[in-house]
C-alpha cells in the first residue's frame, strides 16, 4: 500500500489533512527532535533565535482580548496566555488543538476548529497571533487574509507574527529546501507519507512594503538564520 498522500486537486485540503496527521509529531520540530536534529551547533543557534522571538512578543504584551490563527499544538498559545485577559485559538486541525488544550489548560482559553479561509470572525479583539501560518497562506489569498486580521482587530488593534526563513537547517533532515521564489512543498511525515503544502518565504524590507501597500504601519524584523517576525496595526489616516 502507497504511502504517499491520497488528497488530490485540492491544495489547501492536502495542506489541512498534512496537520491533521503531522500533530503528534509536530513538536518535534520546534524542539530540535528525531530528524529536525540538525547538531549540537545549529540547535543552539536556533533556540538562541527563538529566544529572540520569545522576548519579542513578552515585549509587545499581547493583551485584552487576543485571537491566535493556526494555533496547532500551543507552543505559541502558552506565551499569550500568560498576557492575555482571554486568548481564542483558531486552527483548522481538531487533532493540534486537542493537544493544544492538554498543553494550556486554561479557563481563559477559547478553541475554535474551523478553516481559517472559511471563517469569520464574530467579535473582534486587541491583538491577532499568528506562529508559522503566513508562509501557508496561498500567494493569491495573501490580500484575503490581510482582509481578515483587519477584520478581527478592534481599533488600535495590533497583530504579531512570527514565521520561517528560507533555512535548509530549519526543515528536516530528509526534506529539499524549496528554491526561494517557490511556493508549495513536499513535506514527509516520520511514516513516510508525503503531501504538498503551501510555503511561501518572505523578507522583512519585501513584507513591509507589501503590507504598507494594504494600510498597515509595520516593525518586522529577521534573526541571523531561521525567523521572520514583526508587529504592526492599521495605519493611522486623518
Amino acid at each position: 500500500m502507497s504511502t504517499e498522500s491520497k488528497v488530490i486537486n485540492d491544495p489547501l485540503g492536502e495542506q489541512l489533512a498534512y496537520y491533521c496527521a503531522r500533530a503528534s509529531e509536530y513538536d518535534e520540530w520546534w524542539f530540535r527532535l528525531g530528524r529536525y536534529d540538525r547538531g549540537e551547533a545549529a540547535n543552539v543557534q536556533w533556540f538562541s533565535e527563538g529566544a529572540e522571538v520569545a522576548a519579542a512578543l513578552e515585549a509587545f504584551e499581547a493583551s485584552g482580548d487576543v485571537l491566535e490563527f493556526a494555533g496547532g499544538t500551543g507552543i505559541w498559545s502558552e506565551k499569550l496566555e500568560v498576557t492575555a485577559t482571554s486568548l481564542t485559538v483558531l486552527d483548522g486541525s481538531p487533532e493540534m488543538l486537542e493537544l493544544n488544550a492538554a498543553r494550556v489548560p486554561s479557563p481563559k482559553v477559547a478553541r475554535i476548529a474551523a478553516d481559517i479561509f472559511e471563517w469569520e470572525p464574530k467579535e473582534q479583539y486587541d491583538a491577532v497571533f499568528f506562529g508559522f501560518w503566513l508562509s501557508h497562506v496561498p500567494p493569491e489569498k495573501f490580500d484575503y487574509f490581510w482582509d481578515l486580521v483587519r477584520k478581527c482587530l478592534k481599533p488600535g488593534g495590533r497583530f504579531f507574527f512570527v514565521d520561517s526563513r528560507h533555512a535548509s537547517s530549519s526543515m528536516a533532515a530528509d526534506h529539499k529546501l524549496p528554491d526561494k521564489d517557490s511556493t508549495t512543498h513536499i513535506r514527509r511525515l516520520n511514516d513516510g507519507r508525503t503531501f504538498q503544502i503551501y510555503k511561501v518565504f518572505y523578507e522583512s524590507t519585501e513584507l513591509a512594503a507589501r503590507l504598507q501597500q494594504l494600510g498597515w504601519t509595520t516593525d518586522i524584523r529577521q534573526t541571523d538564520n531561521y525567523f521572520l517576525y514583526g508587529s504592526g496595526s492599521l495605519a493611522q489616516t486623518n
